[in-house]
């Protein structure tokens, strides 16, 4: 029998301990502003909104229903513990709840018996294998708090819409015997593998997968809300008809008998996992999740992790407790509060994968700020977090940064920002991408690279992995140098408060990547260029600190004067060992900044009362005092507890109502654990438990060859019909008589729209576009869609669905076709059908065909 259902007295010690006692007696009770419960990666990333377990459906972190429920029935009593579905089924009272970074415990009690159900995911960082597995373990504790035995049964199920970006879409399931475990697992009947790119969207590949230890199993069953309904009647999951074919209307239930409970507690377990087969596409090649990489599939990967149970459990008790005492040391209760919540999130918003010789490398999304992945200004503000605990996972995200920059794609002088839309790292989409300069972050993306791989020289002892990239680390130190001291009119990570010329801050940036790269130098024993860069940076911070000065602050921009901003970049001066920069401009800074707070913490700058929690938390530790900590602290804490947006941690509020600006469940949280960073023997410590072997890394891959099959009009417009006007049912088929409708050439929509190529004027919110094509049998052989499309289009061929795109791209792209819609293709006449929707800005759709084959 696995080894979870046998815990040893000394793993449930640990757990028990870590789980009740409070760090201190008048601290107040953590609320959330949403708890994390099933915490993985974007699509696989599960919360509860509420201040109790039953108050609210659990959400995906998009706010979409990602529903779990659980019931359980007490000598026949029934209660609620999870979600708010049977309505007419009571909650069991929640007594309390406790957040640690890789668990989360939720204690109830009623009908004298106390139960705890606790989430872990066993997010350890020194051990990549169990970090990438998707899974996570739902344990529920009971024993009787009235001396008498009870008999207990619990409910637990999973929404099949865990596994649909949009509840409507079609999904099958199955039951399956894994050994001594026996799962449901569900997916969408399509399985279009990364077949959608963008940010409010949910996986709709792969397969959801609900087990548990088929001798505990008193019934499992694909159910929908009739299954909830007898278990709550009867304990049983009888159902009157199948369940129909809806993700919404599909969940994966079992019921566990935990017989007759007395004193001594008794412990069930389910796992609840998600198998995405293919994680990412990196530059047209898919790439395998981590965990995959050596041939495990889904049984394998639940099977490991039944047997393993026991010694993660005492794991994950001993990371959350020396981690946390680390927090606590550091900046006290509030600090400890901050990085729990952030701990998960931080992981959550990556994506761990393989490339072809099986090295990790790691892919952040955007949440909510614009869906793009591996974006350089979001990698520098979570890198705190996985500089501490790995630097393996560090050069994981440098990587592909790295690789891209010395590929000739790249061909401007400092570092790029992003490597497309997630889930689809293909190369840069923001600002100009490789086309031009326009809305770029030169002097940000260059000086933020620059830092990192000076701040994992540092903690590795050498500057070995910068040696592979020192081309392009001395091309960003010479753009700066030539350009980084007074920035021009540009961005920088803060683009949502628009271009700004002369920035301050951007300016402590360049002077910390020109120090940084100082120090590669000095490690590598170039020691004429290290002197020449530290003489420099020494030059720039003087100059810096004289032009910047203002009455009892340092500016916003150099030629602002009564201006102010957060200084965050500053924290590497003292992290690094750089000491550029004098303390009493620190302290002046400080006490403005102590002077200038609202009830929810410090404005970014004097322009909004908005702020960015990851830099009000760098900004806290500038001046090395405590006190000053605590200060810019505790008003942060306080907006934890009292915001009104119940949503994963934006990082993005405004100080004064305590309300979301944008942003949500972004891994940027993870620099949350700067301050860590200031003591080395902590990062060290931390540092050294990376157990990753070494290997190489494999080259990037090599582009495949595009082919035109139907030309779309960046190759060739083509003739279409159009209408503007609904065209009833069946305008997709083959069959259907266009005749009435217009011609046009492609493509149709505005000129303004980025990547437009306007062959027919079309400004309307909705517009339908049909064609006929030849195709060869040689055509079908890799056969993609080639789109532009801006907003959301339906694309039809031979009236079978092909492909459903959200939100907007700005440039052409191919995109996989379904399954069913390749097998509908065939040599000779076929139709193309198009429809698309516009709500606001700029709008164009174009279509066409091509053909792409991996590079020998």
């Amino acid at each position: 029998m696995p080894d979870w259902l046998h815990l040893p007295l000394a793993v449930l010690a640990i757990g028990a301990l870590c789980a009740a006692m409070p760090a201190s007696a008048d601290a107040k009770p953590l609320r959330p502003p949403a708890v994390p419960l099933v915490t993985h990666d974007p699509y696989f990333s599960i919360w509860s909104p509420a201040d109790s377990l039953t108050d609210a459906p659990t959400i995906h972190w998009t706010g979409a229903p990602h529903r779990l429920t659980a019931l359980i029935r007490i000598d026949g009593a029934v209660m609620r513990l999870m979600g708010t579905e049977p309505k007419d089924v009571p909650a069991m009272r929640q007594t309390a709840l406790e957040v640690h970074p890789t668990r989360t415990a939720y204690r109830f009690a009623g009908e004298g018996l106390e139960l705890t159900l606790t989430f872990m995911t066993p997010a350890l960082p020194h051990d990549l294998d169990v970090l990438a597995r998707p899974i996570t373990y739902i344990t529920f504790a009971a024993r009787s708090a009235d001396g008498k035995p009870h008999s207990v049964e619990v409910l637990f199920d999973a929404s099949a819409e865990i596994a649909a970006n949009t509840p409507d879409q079609h999904v099958q399931s199955e039951r399956v015997t894994i050994g001594r475990l026996t799962a449901l697992k569900a997916g969408t009947t399509e399985q279009p593998v990364l077949g959608k790119k963008g940010d409010n969207l949910r996986i709709d590949w792969g397969y959801l997968y609900v087990a548990a230890a088929t001798d505990r199993i008193a019934a499992m069953a694909v159910t929908d809300a009739n299954g909830r309904i007898a278990f709550a009647k009867t304990g049983a999951l009888s159902l009157a008809s199948r369940p129909s074919p809806l993700a919404s209307d599909q969940s994966l239930a079992v019921a566990l008998d935990m017989g007759r409970v007395g004193s001594r507690v008794v412990r069930r377990t389910v796992m609840i996992g998600y198998d995405d087969l293919w994680s990412i596409e990196y530059f047209r090649t898919k790439l395998r999740p981590y965990w995959r990489r050596n041939g495990d599939d889904m049984e394998a990967v639940l099977r490991k992790a039944a047997d393993e149970q026991a010694r993660l459990t005492t794991a994950c008790a001993r990371f959350d407790a020396e981690i946390e005492r680390d927090l606590r040391a550091a900046g006290g209760e509030e600090y400890v509060r901050l990085g729990v919540l952030a701990y998960r999130q931080a992981l959550a918003g990556n994506k761990l994968a393989a490339d072809a010789n099986g090295r990790p490398l790691l892919f952040p999304k955007e949440n909510f700020s614009n869906g793009c992945i591996a974006t350089v200004d979001v990698i520098y503000p979570m890198a705190p977090q996985f500089l501490l605990f790995s630097p393996t996972l560090v050069k994981a995200m440098l990587i592909p940064i790295l690789d891209y920059a010395a590929s000739p794609r790249w061909r401007w002088p400092f570092a790029p920002h992003d490597l497309g839309t997630y889930p689809r790292a293909n190369g840069q989409v923001y600002g100009g991408g490789e086309r031009t300069e326009e809305n770029q972050m030169p002097v940000e993306e260059s000086g933020n690279m620059l830092i990192l791989m000076a701040a994992l020289a540092r903690i590795e002892g050498n500057a070995d992995f910068a040696a592979r990239y020192w081309p392009q680390l001395s091309r960003w130190a010479e753009y700066l140098k030539d350009k980084g001291f007074d920035p021009e009119n540009q961005l920088c990570t803060d683009d949502f408060a628009g271009h700004l010329a002369h920035n301050v801050n951007l300016s402590a940036k360049a002077i910390m990547g020109l120090a940084s790269y100082a120090l590669l130098c000095d490690m590598r024993g170039e020691k004429e260029r290290a002197e020449a860069y530290r003489a420099l940076s020494r030059d720039f911070a003087a100059r810096w600190v004289q032009a910047a000065a203002d009455e009892g602050r340092y500016r916003l921009a150099f030629d602002r004067p009564g201006t102010w901003s957060q200084k965050y970049n500053l924290v590497w001066d003292r992290i690094l060992g750089f000491g550029l920069f004098p303390d009493h401009v620190l302290k002046t800074e400080m006490a403005w900044y102590r002077r200038t707070q609202n009830r929810f913490g410090l404005p970014l700058d004097n322009r909004r009362d908005y702020t960015k929690l990851d830099w009000t938390v760098w900004t806290a530790c500038l001046s090395g005092n405590r006190a000053d900590f605590d200060a810019l602290i505790a008003p942060v804490a306080d907006w934890l507890n009292a915001t009104p947006d119940r949503v994963p941690i934006t990082d993005w509020y405004d100080t004064k109502t305590g309300k979301c600006v944008g942003f949500r469940a972004r891994p940027v949280v993870g620099g949350l654990f700067i301050k860590l960073l200031y003591d080395a023997s902590v990062w060290r410590r931390w540092a050294r438990r990376d157990g990753t072997p070494d290997g190489p890394w494999a080259p990037l891959p090599a582009p495949p060859q595009v082919t035109a099959v139907v030309a779309a009009a960046d190759r060739e417009p083509a003739e279409w019909r159009y209408t503007f006007d609904e065209p009833g049912t069946g305008w997709e088929k083959p069959e259907f008589d266009d005749r009435s409708w217009s011609l046009g050439r492609s493509g149709f929509g505005t000129p303004q729209t980025p990547g437009a190529i306007i062959g027919t004027r079309w400004t309307g919110s909705r517009i339908w576009i049909r064609r006929t094509f030849q195709l060869r049998q040689s055509d079908l052989e890799g056969l993609r869609l080639w789109v532009h499309h801006d907003e959301d289009a339906v694309i039809y061929l031979n009236g079978v669905l092909a492909a459903s795109l959200n939100g907007f791209v700005t440039e052409y792209g191919d995109v996989e076709i379904s399954p069913t819609a390749l097998a509908a293709l065939r040599p000779g006449v076929n139709t193309l059908a198009v429809h698309c929707r516009q709500t606001a800005g700029g709008q164009y759709v174009d279509v066409g065909l091509v053909q792409v084959r991996n590079a020998r």
